[in-house]
């Protein structure tokens, strides 16, 4: 695992020039516990892979990565002392306990002007931030491979039906 986050970590300046003309947005906010569940262990666990691989990806593409989690997500994951490192480093930042994770994440996210990387529709909360359709971002994991939906790459696409993997 630490294998993908090194490498997100190690980027060189022109890396983020590069980055900064691909993105609409300089910043993106990541709904942490909704992608840590996308893709789950045997056992049903919430893998803290997901959010390596996601990280890395999103690196590839925007200035800064913002990863919020819900409180609960490191009672449920599968390597809980990791993500606790990763809480620590303040690479992982955590919604106080008993509040939802969606509200900081929306607020975050209209306060940096950032898009927002989530399976999550977020319904309830279109009348508070109407931004969302347009700034939402849904993604996949498909044998390890963090895949963006972006709809201006599938609608250029429209034969093949495909969205591009991130990075690529």
């Amino acid at each position: 695992m630490w294998r993908a986050w090194r490498r997100c970590v190690i980027s060189s300046p022109s890396d983020k020039a590069q980055a900064s003309r691909r993105s609409r947005s300089f910043s993106i906010v990541v709904d942490g516990s909704n992608v840590a569940y996308e893709e789950r262990t045997a056992e049903g666990k919430p893998r803290l892979e997901n959010l390596y691989l996601a990280m890395e990806a999103l690196h590839k593409q925007y200035d800064r990565v913002i990863v919020i989690i819900d409180a609960a997500l490191h009672h449920q994951i599968d390597h809980p002392q990791e993500l606790e490192d990763l809480l620590q480093r303040e690479v992982v930042i955590q919604a106080p306990a008993e509040t939802e994770a969606d509200y900081f994440i929306l607020e975050t996210a209209d306060q940096l002007g950032a898009d927002v990387l989530s399976n999550d529709t977020f319904r309830q909360y279109h009348t508070h931030w109407p931004w969302i359709e347009d700034r939402r971002i849904p993604y996949m994991i498909v044998d390890d491979r963090f895949i963006i939906y972006r709809p201006a790459q599938a609608h250029s696409r429209m034969g093949h039906g495909q969205a591009q993997p991130a990075g690529g």
